[in-house]
């Protein structure tokens, strides 16, 4: 699927990601987190994992995260694709 618009989803508060989205080539993942030492590969294999289940395979992926579980960092990601299709009033049950 084509991203149609730049999307932003989640906050900047403890335990929870700030997810922005936008076009670009290839998958390209900037992610900014006082845990990434530790979970780095994690919170990208969500983000990646998402994504392809969208069939996203252009994006550029921005991630400021604040200690989010991987659960809060997959419906962030939901919530930011289904913006940035445009298809926010039709969510994808599937990807689930």
């Amino acid at each position: 699927m084509e991203i149609k618009q730049t999307a932003l989803a989640g906050t900047l508060e403890s335990s929870d990601v700030q997810i922005t989205l936008s076009k670009g080539q290839g998958i390209n993942i900037d992610l900014n987190s006082s845990v990434e030492e530790l979970y780095g590969k994690q919170i990208k294999k969500v983000i990646t994992d998402t994504l392809a289940k969208y069939e996203i395979t252009d994006a550029n992926v921005k991630v400021v995260d604040k200690g989010a579980l991987d659960c809060v960092i997959k419906a962030r990601m939901m919530a930011v694709i289904q913006r940035a299709l445009g298809t926010a009033d039709q969510p994808n049950w599937e990807v689930l």
